[in-house]
């Protein structure tokens, strides 16, 4: 008998669900038929329209200080994927939360320290990321030109060469490869392409490249064989490069460590002994010292980073 009340009341508690999922879906408001027309624009909403007047107010900006050409530049070499006017937008919203932060945490001097730190993080990491750009294309040229000599000897002309090596490597090659091949079949000059590859790239070894392929087109030649020869000594020089990496991996891991520490320590005492870096955030010779500390550490930054670094 237990059994069977129990059956009941599951019964009964599955058909209220049914009936109220049903009713549910009878209810529903239906979509418009404007949504569904591809080429009706997208409904305007508040968020979005701040972000349309940030935008807006970034590029008369952008125009005012005549600087449109180097961002693109500058956002070109990264391989970043935004316009000037976002990179603008995207650093001024870092700089108004950095400033809150700093507000709430130490008053309007550390607001307005951290606020100009935001466009200073935004030049390091574009900086950052071009450089890994440029290092990851080094890297790869090697194969690259043995791809392209063996395409030549396989009686391919240059831009079929050049096609090839976009089609079979990796990022970033790949990606500036295929720009010079898309550029070269709407009509631009194959020479003008590749020394913009060298100028995005920061190449010297392709540079020399570039050249040979000039030379080639003038007075002919047998190209496979002359980037062989160039491969080969970019293979050379890769592998001193990274011979003295390897051997100058320990003064920059120290010199990291030498300047992370004074910030860490300070960061550390402060939540532990607040009062105890009150006398030198809360007074006017405090803050003259911090100073002069930055200063210092920037200094020795900078002469550590020039003593570990190779230049090839």
């Amino acid at each position: 008998m237990t059994a069977l009340v129990v059956v009941g009341i599951v019964a009964v508690a599955g058909a209220l669900a049914i009936a109220g999922v049903l009713a549910v879906g009878l209810h529903r408001s239906r979509v418009p038929l404007s949504r569904l027309d591809p080429d009706a624009a997208p409904a305007a909403t508040r968020l979005a329209g701040a972000a349309e007047d940030a935008n807006a107010l970034a590029e008369r900006l952008i125009d005012r200080s005549g600087r449109r050409h180097l961002l693109e530049a500058a956002l070109e070499r990264a391989g970043v994927a935004l316009k000037p006017a976002d990179l603008v937008v995207v650093t001024g919203v870092g700089a108004v939360v950095a400033g809150g932060i700093g507000a709430v945490l130490g008053g309007p001097v550390l607001a307005v320290l951290l606020a100009a730190l935001a466009p200073l993080v935004a030049k390091v990491v574009i900086d950052r990321l071009r450089t890994r750009r440029q290092t990851a294309f080094a890297d790869q040229l090697d194969d690259s030109l043995q791809l392209m000599a063996s395409s030549l000897r396989a009686g391919h002309s240059v831009l079929r060469a050049v096609d090839a090596v976009s089609k079979d490597t990796e990022a970033p090659t790949s990606e500036e490869f295929a720009r010079v091949v898309n550029e070269t079949r709407v009509g631009r000059d194959l020479g003008v392409a590749l020394e913009e590859v060298v100028d995005r790239t920061g190449s010297q070894d392709f540079e020399w490249v570039v050249q040979a392929i000039g030379i080639h087109r003038e007075v002919g030649g047998n190209l496979a064989e002359i980037l062989d020869r160039v491969s080969g000594t970019i293979r050379e020089r890769n592998q001193l490069r990274r011979h003295a990496r390897s051997l100058s991996a320990e003064g920059r891991i120290s010199g990291i460590v030498l300047i992370s520490m004074p910030f860490a320590v300070f960061l550390l005492v402060s939540f532990v002994a607040p009062g105890y870096t009150g006398a030198l955030t809360g007074t006017g010779t405090g803050r003259l010292l911090l100073a002069l500390a930055l200063g210092l550490l920037l200094v020795g930054g900078l002469w550590l980073r020039s003593t570990v670094k190779v230049k090839f």
